[in-house]
C-alpha cells in the first residue's frame, strides 16, 4: 500500500502547512523561557501525531550536530533526522515527512538506503531536504572542509541516489566528487522515480540546483514585496530547465485567542528573554557563511532572529494568523514550515483554529 505524499503533487490546489525544526532543541527560537522547546522524543513525537490529525502537511527537521553558544546552547540537542523520521513514520499516517541531510557529511549510497527505508516504513510518504552546508565550525568537527562548489557535489549526490533507484543492474558512476563501482540499493523507493525533494539556497547558484534537481526550494523573506521577487526568480530558473517547482517560505508563529495577548507574550520570549550571545553567534556565522538572509535582514531584524532564526513573524489572534498566511498564497508561495516556542503545547490551537479558517478561505484544497 502506498499513501499519496502531500507534497508531491502541488497541481492539486491548496497552500501547504508544515512544522519545522521540532527536532531540536528551542526549535528556532534563542529563548530562554522554561517552556521553551526540550525537543525530547514523546513531546516530539504528540506533535508529530497533532500536526497529523490535524491536516498538517509535513514535518520537517533541521540538521545540526553542535549548539551556538551561549547560556543555552541553542539546537546542541537535536535528533539525527533518517532515524527520527523512521520513528515518526511508524506512529503517524498521512503527513509527509522529511529528512534533512548535510550533503558532504554522508555517503549517496548510504543515504540512498536510510530513505528509501523511511519511504517504505511510512508507505511513500518520505521525503529529503538537500543541504550542502555553511557553518565551518560544524564540519570542523567531522574533518570535512566545505567546497566551493559544492552544488556539484550535491548534483552528483542525488544523482547517485536517483541512478541506483531506477537501474535493475548495478551501476557504476565516475564523477568529481564520486566514484563509484557496481554500486546498488535495494529496496529501492516506492516514490518514483525518487521521494519528494526540496533545497533551501538562497544564492544563485543553489536556486540553480534546485531549479533543476528538486521539486520544491524554500526561501525567507523580509516582507512580501521582497518574496515575490524571490518568487519571481526563482520561478524563471526553473523554466530554464523546462520545469516548475514550488516556493515554499518559513515563518514563526505566536496565535493566541487575542492580538494583545499574541503581542505580549512575543515581547516577552523574544525581546524580554533571548540568549544573546547564541542568537549574535548565530547571526554573524549566518552571515558571513550561509548568505540565507537579505543583507537587510541582520541588520533591522534582529527580533526576527531570537524568535525564530530570521523568519518571518505570524503573530496574533487565528483570523490575524490565517489572514497572513493567505497573503502568503496571494504572493505566489506554495506553502509555508512553521515553528512555536513550543511545539506540543501550541499545535493544538493552531490546527483547531487557524487550520479551519484557510479551508474556509479555499487555501486548504489539499486537507
Amino acid at each position: 500500500m502506498t499513501i499519496a505524499n502531500p507534497m508531491s503533487d502541488l497541481a492539486s490546489g491548496g497552500f501547504r502547512l508544515g512544522v519545522f525544526s521540532a527536532n531540536a532543541d528551542r526549535g528556532l527560537t534563542f529563548s530562554t523561557v522554561p517552556e521553551a522547546w526540550k525537543a525530547e522524543w514523546d513531546d516530539v513525537a504528540e506533535a508529530c501525531r497533532i500536526a497529523d490529525r490535524g491536516g498538517l502537511d509535513f514535518f520537517l527537521p533541521i540538521a545540526r550536530w553542535r549548539g551556538y553558544g551561549g547560556s543555552t546552547n541553542v539546537r546542541e540537542w537535536s535528533f539525527e533526522t533518517f532515524t527520527w523520521a523512521a520513528g515518526l513514520a511508524a506512529i503517524t499516517e498521512r503527513i509527509a515527512l522529511f529528512m534533512t541531510v548535510h550533503v558532504p557529511l554522508l555517503h549517496p549510497l548510504y543515504a540512498a538506503k536510510a530513505l528509501a527505508t523511511v519511504d517504505h516504513i511510512s508507505h511513500g510518504r518520505a521525503g529529503l531536504n538537500i543541504v550542502c552546508g555553511w557553518n565551518p565550525d560544524e564540519f570542523d568537527m567531522f574533518g570535512v572542509t566545505l567546497v566551493k562548489d559544492a552544488y556539484v557535489q550535491a548534483k552528483e549526490w542525488l544523482d547517485v541516489i536517483v541512478t541506483t533507484y531506477n537501474n535493475d543492474r548495478p551501476i557504476d558512476f565516475d564523477g568529481k566528487y564520486y566514484q563509484l563501482k557496481g554500486a546498488v540499493s535495494r529496496p529501492a523507493s516506492l516514490q518514483k522515480p525518487r521521494p519528494v525533494t526540496m533545497n533551501a539556497a538562497f544564492g544563485p547558484p543553489g536556486r540553480d540546483f534546485a531549479a533543476q534537481n528538486c521539486d520544491h526550494l524554500f526561501t525567507s523573506f523580509t516582507d512580501i514585496e521582497i518574496g515575490k521577487g524571490h518568487i519571481a526568480d526563482i520561478k524563471a530558473r526553473a523554466a530554464k530547465f523546462n520545469r516548475d517547482i514550488g516556493v515554499f517560505t518559513i515563518g514563526h508563529v505566536v496565535c493566541r485567542p487575542t492580538q494583545a495577548e499574541a503581542e505580549d507574550y512575543y515581547d516577552y520570549y523574544s525581546r524580554q528573554h533571548i540568549d544573546e550571545e547564541a542568537v549574535g553567534y548565530h547571526m554573524q556565522q549566518k552571515k558571513n557563511f550561509s548568505h540565507s538572509h537579505e543583507d537587510d535582514a541582520f541588520r533591522l531584524y534582529k527580533q526576527r532572529f531570537s524568535a525564530g532564526t530570521g523568519s518571518y513573524p505570524l503573530v496574533g489572534t487565528p483570523e490575524r494568523v490565517a489572514s497572513e498566511l493567505s497573503k502568503f498564497a496571494a504572493a505566489g508561495f506554495n506553502g509555508a514550515a512553521l515553528s512555536f516556542v513550543n511545539y506540543r503545547n501550541e499545535l493544538p490551537f493552531f490546527c483547531e483554529t487557524v487550520v479551519p479558517l484557510m479551508k474556509d478561505a479555499g487555501l486548504r484544497a489539499c486537507a
